[in-house]
């Protein structure tokens, strides 16, 4: 075995093993009033997140807005959650665009010490399967990180090329956010035994149940960036097979907070955002083109992440 197959294999190993353990944790980034990047607060952040046991942590991502970020700015987020997370957990950076940048990306999270990549959804242009498959062949093999490959938006897989990015060395996992479960079944069917799936869906507790019908248990979760208490409860819940608990967490706060989220393109990540600021939590505004929560939605926000976090202590079953 090489030093590279070996490495992907312990980072597979480490990550089905947070997998098991508890949510997958997608940051935020801390930006300042004036849109700087505000490095000491997400370490303060960070720091509080990763104290609540997630599986794994994946900084630079959608909820962390990695499409906002320069590469300097990246480099210090990576740098900074690898140091704060000291081997407890996996670190998975995101990259993305083209596969040059994407590569160049890559290559900055694998120096600053990330334990594999999630490769986000390219830019703009749909693609055929060709085209997908080697996107991914050029970036894994410009880099010795394992790689994840996220499909959502134009990017998605077939069966064939879903199993012909599993053959590609170092490619390890697929990470959805189509919610297409007929789809979703053919691709873990034609995957091999040991490839990763996770569910990427938006506030992917939500279909967290169904996803599980087809194979797929783990799942990202954005609540956990302004509400850990309320994700672990959930996952738990999932765990341990409580339905009644799992339907109340669903009914009276996630359906509430989607059906917000819904209200404003972008929302998805300024309500998180907004959310944590709510709690007092040091990550500052998003940065355009997303928009903050106006006054109205704020309000409408704290009402539910308060009944949310009123839900914890009623749904946790005693030990």
């Amino acid at each position: 075995m090489t030093g590279i197959s070996a490495g992907v294999d312990e980072a597979v190993r480490r990550l089905r093993d947070g997998m098991a353990r508890g949510v997958l944790s997608f940051p935020l980034t801390s930006f300042r009033d004036d849109g700087g990047l505000d490095l000491e607060s997400y370490r303060s952040y960070l720091t509080d997140r990763l104290a609540t046991a997630p599986g794994a942590v994946f900084p630079a991502c959608g909820t962390g807005e990695f499409f906002s970020l320069d590469e300097d700015e990246y480099r210090a987020v990576v740098e900074t959650t690898v140091e704060v997370a000291d081997g407890r957990l996996p670190v998975v950076a995101g990259i993305g665009y083209g596969w040059a940048q994407a590569l160049r990306f890559a290559r900055i999270a694998q120096d600053a010490g990330a334990d594999a990549a999630l490769l986000l959804p390219h830019y703009l242009v749909t693609a055929p399967q060709d085209g997908l498959v080697e996107q991914v062949r050029r970036i894994a093999a410009g880099t010795r990180l394992p790689l994840i490959a996220y499909q959502r938006g134009q990017v998605a897989f077939t069966a064939d090329g879903l199993r012909r990015i599993a053959e590609i060395p170092g490619v390890v996992g697929l990470k959805d956010g189509h919610s297409d479960l007929d789809r979703l079944q053919r691709l873990t069917l034609a995957a091999p035994e040991d490839f990763l799936f996770f569910n990427g869906a938006a506030t992917a507790e939500i279909q967290a149940r169904a996803y599980a019908t087809v194979g797929v248990p783990a799942y990202s979760s954005a609540v956990h960036a302004f509400a850990p208490e309320i994700a672990n409860t959930f996952f738990a819940a999932l765990r341990d097979g409580d339905d009644a608990g799992v339907t109340r967490l669903l009914r009276e706060f996630y359906i509430p907070l989607v059906e917000l989220r819904d209200r404003v393109p972008g929302y998805a990540v300024s309500l998180v955002k907004a959310a944590a600021r709510l709690r007092g939590l040091p990550v500052g505004p998003v940065r355009a083109p997303l928009t903050d929560p106006g006054p109205d939605d704020l309000a409408d926000l704290e009402k539910v992440l308060d009944h949310g976090l009123s839900l914890v202590g009623a749904v946790r079953r005693p030990a």
